[in-house]
């Protein structure tokens, strides 16, 4: 009779297993495809965000960047914001938009001690909006990175246009 119910439970575990590892394929080949349609319509990879049941897209082209199926015009980017909780702990103005409020850009210092569980967030300002690109609220400074390399991304972009 034992043995009975451990053949039994072994056969579930089998198939709880093979379920797992069913789904798991089933992620991997829908990102994949995410990331190699990114690609066919010339785009750049910037950063994978989670969200709430799948990953969201950062990336970038020529003239936009991109948050999921939101396009943000490079050409209409005003200001950069790191947020923690919603508060600004690092930023980057544009010069070439002189109507935008005089704000001190800040530095994106690391910290090594981490923040465990504050929401990281990047706001990119534009002359018609603000988007927010949630980056999360994972331990192991996970969503400090992702947030450090968006930021860094459209910084740079701005940069790079301020010096044209």
């Amino acid at each position: 009779m034992r043995d009975l119910i451990a053949a039994v439970v072994a056969i579930a575990l089998v198939f709880v297993a093979a379920s797992l590892g069913t789904t798991l394929q089933a992620f991997r080949r829908r990102r994949q495809r995410a990331r190699d349609s990114e690609r066919a319509l010339g785009r750049t990879i910037v950063a994978e965000i989670p969200a709430a049941e799948d990953l969201v897209l950062f990336s970038e082209d020529g003239p936009r960047f991109y948050y999921g199926a939101r396009s943000i015009d490079k050409d209409l980017i005003v200001a950069v914001r790191v947020l923690i909780n919603g508060a600004p702990i690092a930023s980057y103005v544009s010069h070439r938009h002189p109507e935008a409020p005089a704000l001190q850009a800040t530095q994106f210092e690391d910290r090594p001690e981490g923040i465990a569980r504050d929401r990281w967030d990047v706001a990119i300002e534009t002359e018609t909006g603000t988007t927010l690109v949630e980056c999360g609220a994972i331990r192991e400074r996970v969503s400090q990175e992702l947030a450090r390399t968006v930021f860094d991304a459209v910084k740079r972009e701005l940069e790079r246009r301020d010096a044209e």
